[in-house]
């Protein structure tokens, strides 16, 4: 079920960024913050007391105006500030309940744009680490897991494998470009491990493929979770993470995206008839 969620999901965001993936990822990122915006606005309107907010809002900027106009009456002056505290908290009494509806639509949209905007796809010739954990109670020295040999992606190395950890890691090397899929075995079964090199900076990129249960396909989204019955917990790449190139700025998507976001939202309120 969570795996016909997240498939339904990731299709929607492809169909957005697809007309946009040979571009910058600034413009992706304009374009689902803009969507982002709209959609917080519209999450705020039908779940809070608009009224209200309204009402509390007009109240605070009255008592703003008794203190420059009573500023030389220290009781008038202590009365507004305690009725300027008062209608604060009752904005945020009136806030809440939107704040806490938005958490479950946004923490998806992070979760998705964070394959999209998070990790740089290798590049030919570059080498990456490629890390099987195992689950509880699996020792790695005694888990027999081979890889089949790919054109498109070299191993380089023979397995490391770490007790303590319960690992087993190989060196990569990237030959071709291309979504690769890398083939891992054992006991006679196997499964795959998609690997992706050079592709647009505006791509999807699966660092880590997880086992089934909610949380973790619900958190790491984009290939289908491993079997129950297979030893590994998560098999995962070592991509580079990447950064929006601002002016030479390297800066992190997440706070590109929420000041977009939040700026798109507040440029269309007054077009939306939105009280925040």
């Amino acid at each position: 079920m969570i795996w016909g969620f997240n498939l339904i999901i990731g299709k929607i965001f492809d169909t957005i960024f697809l007309p946009l993936r040979n571009l910058s990822p600034w413009y992706g990122m304009v374009v689902i913050s803009f969507l982002t915006g709209l959609l917080m606005l519209f999450i705020f309107r039908h779940t809070s007391n608009q009224e209200g907010i309204r009402k509390t809002k007009n109240k605070i900027k009255a008592h703003l105006l008794e203190l420059r106009l009573y500023k030389d009456s220290l009781n008038l002056t202590l009365k507004a500030q305690g009725n300027i505290l008062l209608s604060n908290v009752k904005y945020i009494g009136y806030s809440a309940k939107p704040m806490l509806v938005m958490i479950v639509p946004i923490l998806l949209i992070l979760i998705q744009l964070n394959l999209w905007f998070g990790y740089q796809s290798l590049k030919t010739g570059e080498t990456a680490i490629l890390k099987v954990k195992l689950r509880e109670g699996r020792n790695p020295l005694e888990t027999n897991i081979s890889i089949e040999p790919s054109s498109g992606v070299l191993i380089e190395t023979p397995p490391l494998r770490i007790e303590e950890e319960r690992e087993i890691n190989w060196r990569l090397r990237a030959e071709e470009k291309g979504i690769h899929n890398l083939s891992l075995k054992w006991a006679g079964k196997s499964f795959s491990k998609k690997i992706f090199v050079g592709q647009n900076r505006l791509s999807k990129i699966l660092p880590v493929k997880v086992k089934k249960g909610f949380f973790p396909e619900i958190l790491n989204p984009g290939e289908k979770p491993l079997p129950k019955d297979f030893p590994v917990q998560t098999i995962e790449v070592s991509y580079q993470p990447q950064r929006m190139n601002l002016f030479g700025w390297k800066i992190h998507w997440l706070i590109v995206f929420f000041v977009f976001s939040i700026l798109f939202g507040f440029a269309f309120k007054g077009l939306l008839k939105v009280e925040i």
